[in-house]
């Protein structure tokens, strides 16, 4: 194949590299302050405080919010790749969807610490995480822009070890910043939830600014010609879905197959990070400083081995990747559950052991599922992959909690986190890895 690095791939389909890959892997890094900070370790704990009331009420205020979030995904994901498949804005859609979540993100700064102000948060938070994963549809689609078929692995895993890197690094600004000390940086304390409030402001800019690289890098998507589709209304969108739901089933059962085996076990990987901090405070003593330092060694490991499993992904095959993982990711959890009597140290050696495993699972994925979609349909398939994954995000909260009500222990939850991954593992070993042409 002749011609630059910013020419490879079809006519209508160019592949950049180098510094494309970067600029795309940066929004990965960006994304962090939704995920690590909005939704896991500062607003969400934020909102569950005794500000706003009892924290239990609100637990569940909050789930059905992000509830409902998720049926707004399930139903709408699918739709909004396809129509940005059909009319060549992936990019387009990408910049609005991102910079929606950060203007979102950015007006949590007003939601004081008072329970008049509990509706506003879990509007944003709710709101954010759809606009999130509207984005995130149209993000993952572009994984083949800027890779081929030889580099897809270490490429989704570069993106992905950016996202824990950059958590890293934000969650130490933030938490040396602003969070931790009694008066942070600029005289900010912690009086009305102000160091928290602060600290969206930060999240705000910090996706903000990782996620230009690739809106100005990065070339907008052009459909394949013999993929291209005429424009349709917003509903008829939903009935073209419904026939390529049922042509995707008919003509391509493996990647059927493989969208609801992955909904099952990435639930399962979800849990792992979702619960493990519950499980290090309530179970091996950690205290709220401690969860913090294991989060952060735990997503440098991660971030890591992702990295260094990318390669093997296009060497060895993305699914020998995922059933390695998943094995692996299995075994560590039943190791944190069999040695739970060894107190600490034993999380701190399974545990770390459990997320050098999720990463590249997670990762493999990905890529796996953009080796396996026919070209002009990234959009749609990705938004399906959202769609399925939201369909199955009850999995793992459920079974943490039926084992742990059932045993009156809170250390036997790994066995249901174990339990949804085993199911995941399971239903993708007869999957087969077929794969379409990148380029």
């Amino acid at each position: 194949m002749t011609g630059t690095a910013e020419q490879r791939g079809t006519a209508d389909h160019p592949t950049p590299a180098g510094r494309g890959v970067i600029a795309w892997s940066l929004w990965d890094g960006g994304s962090a302050a939704f995920n690590a900070v909005v939704t896991t370790f500062v607003f969400t704990v934020y909102l569950t405080g005794s500000s706003f009331g009892d924290k239990d009420v609100i637990s569940a205020q909050l789930g059905w919010a992000l509830a409902i979030a998720g049926l707004l995904v399930a139903l709408l994901a699918p739709i909004t790749g396809q129509r940005s498949d059909a009319s060549g804005r992936r990019k387009l859609w990408l910049g609005v969807n991102t910079f929606i979540v950060v203007g979102l993100t950015a007006a949590m700064f007003f939601v004081q610490a008072s329970p008049d102000f509990l509706l506003l948060g879990l509007i944003l938070l709710a709101a954010g995480t759809v606009f999130y994963e509207f984005a995130t549809v149209n993000y993952n689609a572009m994984l083949g822009q800027v890779s081929t078929p030889k580099t897809i692995g270490r490429v989704s895993g570069f993106g992905w070890s950016m996202g824990y890197f950059g958590g890293i690094v934000l969650l130490l600004i933030l938490y040396f910043g602003f969070i931790h000390p009694d008066v942070g940086l600029f005289g900010v304390t912690d009086a009305n939830g102000l160091s928290v409030r602060v600290s969206m402001l930060i999240a705000a800019a910090w996706f903000g600014l990782f996620s230009l690289p690739l809106l100005f890098r990065v070339p907008e998507y052009a459909a394949p010609t013999a993929a291209r589709r005429e424009r349709v209304g917003f509903f008829r969108s939903y009935v073209l879905l419904g026939r390529d739901v049922a042509a995707l089933w008919r003509g391509d059962r493996q990647l059927a197959l493989f969208l609801i085996a992955s909904a099952v076990f990435r639930d399962g990987l979800t849990g792992v990070f979702q619960f493990g901090g519950i499980l290090a405070a309530g179970t091996f003593g950690f205290s709220s400083g401690d969860v913090i330092i294991f989060a952060i060694v735990a997503n440098v490991i991660a971030g890591i081995s992702t990295v260094l499993v990318g390669r093997l992904d296009d060497r060895l095959g993305a699914k020998n990747v995922m059933v390695v993982a998943l094995s692996g990711t299995i075994v560590a959890g039943l190791a944190v559950f069999f040695f739970a009597t060894g107190g600490a140290t034993m999380f701190w050696i399974f545990g770390l052991l459990m997320a050098m495993f999720v990463g590249p699972a997670q990762s493999a994925s990905r890529s796996f599922l953009a080796r396996g979609i026919p070209a002009g349909r990234e959009g749609e398939i990705f938004g399906l992959y959202a769609t399925t994954g939201k369909a199955a995000t009850f999995l793992a909260p459920t079974l943490f909690a039926l084992f742990v009500s059932v045993s009156g222990s809170q250390v036997w939850g790994i066995l249901g986190i174990a339990l949804v991954l085993l199911v995941g593992l399971l239903m993708l070993i007869p999957v087969k890895a077929k794969q379409h042409p990148l380029g």
